[in-house]
């Protein structure tokens, strides 16, 4: 995840943050694992990122 990069935010103190294994964090970001609307929010929390603004970068990523 470029948003938890930029924060400069390993996977592991990610995963402290919000109270899951690295692997957790890995398989998210590998897109192993599908995180619902709340975890998303929460990862967003963690690493100080506007949940809103992240949702407007990836779409205007994906135009």
């Amino acid at each position: 995840m470029q948003a938890r990069k930029d924060a400069g935010i390993t996977q592991a103190e990610l995963g402290l943050r919000i109270g899951q294994r690295q692997t957790f964090v890995s398989k998210v970001e590998l897109g192993e694992r599908r995180i619902d609307v709340a975890e998303f929010v929460e990862i967003c929390r963690a690493i100080q990122v506007d949940p809103h603004a992240l949702i407007r970068a990836g779409e205007r990523a994906g135009r």
